[in-house]
C-alpha cells in the first residue's frame, strides 16, 4: 500500500477504523499507525517521528480536524511506536497521550530512551527523528484494566509486559479487535507469515508466552499489528497465537544452540547474514532486525542464568 494513504480496516466487521503505512525505515509494510474516527478521535501508535506528517495528513484526508483529535495512544515507549507522539501532541493541542505508567516519564524526558534506542538500533538511528518531549500535563498514565472512552468505541487496556515491561495492548470491543503492539509478533502480509520480535533490553520469553494467553482470553476477531497491518483471525485465533508461540520459542532455542558454538558477536553476524527477509523489506533492514532480535535473546539468556 502507498505510504501515508489511510485505508479502511476491512478485516472482520470493523467500522470507523483506518490504518496507514508510515514508511518506517524507508521500508514498505513494516510500520503502521491506526486512526479511530469517533466522538473523541484517536491515533493508535505513532511511528519513529520522521513519519509524523504522514499521520497528520491522514487525519486531514479523513476529515478529522487536528484540534478535534482527543487521544494519542501508544502500546509502549519504544520509539518505533512512540517516537511520533510528541510531534502529534504539538500539532494536536487537545489530544492527551495515553501510555503505560511504567514508561510515561520517558516520554516527558526522552533522553534515556534515545540513548537506549541508539544502542539497540545502531546505524539505523539515521531513520529516526529526535523525539519531542511531551508536557507532563498532556500525559495520561494507564494500567491494566483501564478504559479510554472514545464514544461508540473504547480502548480497554491489558498489560502485556513480555516484549517490554511497559507494553500494553488495546482492545476495541466494538470492532472485536486488539491493537497488539509487539505482543503477537511481526505479521508479514505478503507472505502470510509471523516472525519474531525480541529486542533488548527487556525481552522475556516466558512473559511473551503469557501475553499470548492474554490475547487468547480477549478472543478478538482482528489483530491490528503495528508491524504490519490488520489480520482477520476469526475462528483461527488460537492457531495464530500458537504459531507465534512456536516461532518465538524455536527462535530462542536456535540462538541458544548457536551460542554454544560461537561467541556472541559471531552469533549476531550468523543470524544477520542468514535472514531470508531481505526481499520483503530490504536487505539492510532485514539484517538489522535480525541482529537486534539476537541481542535481545542473548540478554534474556544471560538474565535467565
Amino acid at each position: 500500500m502507498e505510504p501515508g494513504t489511510p485505508k479502511p480496516v476491512d478485516a472482520g466487521e470493523c467500522t470507523d477504523l483506518y490504518y496507514l503505512d508510515t514508511g518506517m525505515y524507508d521500508t514498505e509494510e513494516y510500520g503502521a499507525a491506526y486512526v479511530i474516527d469517533d466522538d473523541r478521535p484517536a491515533v493508535v501508535e505513532t511511528g519513529i517521528g520522521t513519519n509524523a506528517d504522514r499521520i497528520l495528513e491522514a487525519l486531514d484526508e479523513l476529515g478529522i480536524d487536528r484540534d478535534d483529535l482527543g487521544v494519542i495512544a501508544v502500546t509502549h515507549i519504544h520509539l518505533d511506536h512512540a517516537g511520533g507522539a510528541g510531534f502529534l501532541a504539538e500539532a494536536c493541542p487537545n489530544a492527551d497521550v495515553y501510555v503505560s505508567g511504567a514508561g510515561a516519564s520517558h516520554l516527558a524526558d526522552p533522553s534515556k530512551l534515545v540513548a537506549g534506542t541508539k544502542a539497540a538500533v545502531g546505524d539505523q538511528w539515521e531513520f529516526y527523528a529526535e523525539p519531542e518531549p511531551i508536557p507532563a500535563d498532556r500525559i495520561v498514565e494507564i494500567e491494566d484494566g483501564d478504559v479510554i472512552d472514545l464514544g461508540d468505541h473504547e480502548l480497554r487496556v491489558h498489560a502485556a509486559p513480555g516484549h517490554a515491561f511497559h507494553q500494553v495492548v488495546f482492545e476495541d470491543p466494538e470492532n472485536d479487535a486488539v491493537f497488539t503492539g509487539d505482543a503477537a509478533g511481526i505479521w508479514i502480509p505478503e507472505r502470510e507469515r509471523i516472525v519474531e520480535t525480541s529486542p533488548p533490553s527487556d525481552f522475556d520469553l516466558e512473559e511473551c508466552l503469557a501475553d499470548l494467553e492474554t490475547l487468547e482470553s480477549i478472543d478478538p476477531d482482528v489483530l491490528c499489528y503495528t508491524h504490519f497491518g490488520p489480520r482477520d483471525v476469526g475462528d483461527d485465533l488460537e492457531a495464530a497465537l500458537d504459531e507465534y508461540a512456536t516461532t518465538l520459542s524455536e527462535w530462542v532455542e536456535d540462538v541458544e544452540e548457536t551460542r554454544a558454538e560461537l561467541d556472541d558477536e559471531a552469533v549476531v553476524e550468523h543470524f544477520a547474514s542468514s535472514t531470508d527477509l531481505g526481499d520483503v523489506w530490504n536487505e539492510r533492514k532485514a539484517r538489522a532486525e535480525a541482529a537486534m532480535n539476537v541481542k535481545g535473546v542473548l540478554g534474556y539468556l544471560d538474565h535467565r542464568e
